[in-house]
């Protein structure tokens, strides 16, 4: 049986400062509360500094400790303010959690110049600024640290009208991997979280919608078919992953995306051949043309997220 008591000494993150991105609500917040009911002294970000200050409001009244700093990211210096802020108000930094992120939702046909850079930007540029600042601050003091990357499944399978935001996500999950390799001799982790929860990102999806105003609303429970089936819970419940990662007792866990949501836990596999077939000499487009059906592409990939599968919604009262 495992020791109880030093699994919890292990998960605690007394001493440890953490950033957290987008941290004004929603996930963000609940990583951000997560990692301060844990010990951790967090800065809070956001771009809305109402939103900012209501959120380090509410951990410090839960007993944390928290400042806020207001600033998009994205660029170079936004980054570098925040590693700044943490380490002229707490004296080191232990966990970058990157998860600001926006939504600019279009077909390709109709998606523009700016919908796409303004997503890249945000997610991908946004986590390659904040890790990157967040290295060099850790590998300077010498002692590790953690990177929580925030992924999607979007990004692990694609999502009809998410271009620019599956590609991101893809390049987040990429770059968690390649991190934990140049990272791993500073003995700094580097993992990518895939949630699934009851978010304004999701809340649209007309499936969970019902249910997620339900929850909203009258504090009706998910029901299991959601929770087991799908995977889909609420912020909190995927909180408890990012305050893990950023822990002692996940030392050994680095370069790998792994999923959150509801009850459920689960493992994303990388990416790797899974048939193959030799011509001798190469490949013609005639010999493809011959062996792709009945050899590589027997049996296609699927794409996108699988449709959720769930019972009738709940009646409104």
């Amino acid at each position: 049986m495992p020791d109880t008591d030093t699994a919890t000494n292990a998960t605690h993150l007394t001493g440890k400062v953490a950033v957290v991105t987008g941290s004004g609500r929603g996930l963000g917040l609940a990583y951000a509360t997560a990692l301060a009911r844990s010990g951790a002294r967090v800065v809070v970000n956001d771009v809305d500094a109402d939103v900012a200050e209501q959120a380090v409001k509410a951990i410090t009244a839960a007993g944390g400790t928290a400042v806020a700093e207001v600033v998009p990211v994205g660029a170079t210096e936004a980054a570098e303010r925040l590693v700044e802020r943490a380490v002229s108000t707490y004296g080191r930094l232990d966990v970058m959690v990157t998860n600001a992120g926006i939504l600019r939702d279009r077909v390709l046909w109709k998606m523009t110049d700016d919908d796409f850079d303004a997503v890249i930007t945000t997610h991908l540029r946004g986590t390659f600024t904040c890790a990157r600042a967040a290295a060099v601050r850790m590998r300077e003091q010498g002692e590790g640290g953690s990177l929580v990357l925030i992924a999607s499944p979007a990004g692990q399978r694609g999502n009809f009208g998410q271009t620019n935001y599956a590609a991101a996500k893809a390049g987040i999950a990429a770059m968690a991997r390649t991190w934990s390799m140049e990272l791993a001799r500073a003995h700094i982790t580097v993992n990518a979280v895939v949630p699934v929860a009851a978010t304004a990102m999701t809340e649209t999806i007309p499936a969970f919608a019902p249910y997620v105003e339900a929850l909203r609303t009258d504090g009706t429970p998910l029901p299991d078919a959601l929770r087991k089936g799908e995977g889909f819970g609420t912020p909190e419940d995927c909180a408890g992953l990012v305050a893990y990662l950023a822990s002692d007792a996940a030392r050994t866990v680095t370069g790998q995306c792994i999923g959150i949501g509801g009850d459920k836990l689960s493992l994303w596999s990388h990416p790797q051949e899974i048939a193959s077939a030799y011509a001798d000499g190469g490949w013609s487009p005639e010999a493809l043309a011959d062996a792709f059906p009945t050899s590589v592409g027997r049996e296609p990939q699927t794409v996108g997220i699988p449709a959720p599968a769930v019972p009738a919604a709940p009646e409104s009262r």
